[in-house]
C-alpha cells in the first residue's frame, strides 16, 4: 500500500473523539498518525494500519 507523509487516512474505526480522519506524520515499520479533530498523535504498526485504512486522500503539489 502506497502511504506517504502528509496523506490523510480515512480509517474504518473512529478515534474516541469521534473523528476517523488522520494525518500521517511519519512512516517506517510503524506509522505515526495525528487525529485531525483533537490533534492526538498515535503510533500504530504498519500491518494494523494498512488493514484498517478505508481510503487515502492525497493532495499532490507536484
Amino acid at each position: 500500500m502506497d502511504v506517504r507523509v502528509l496523506d490523510k487516512l480515512i480509517m474504518k474505526k473512529p478515534h474516541p473523539c469521534g473523528c476517523n480522519e488522520f494525518l500521517v506524520t511519519r512512516i517506517g515499520m510503524d506509522f505515526k498518525i495525528k487525529c485531525t479533530k483533537c490533534s492526538h498523535e498515535i503510533m500504530i504498526k504498519r500491518k494494523v494500519a494498512e488493514k484498517n485504512i478505508k481510503r487515502i486522500i492525497r493532495e499532490d503539489n507536484d
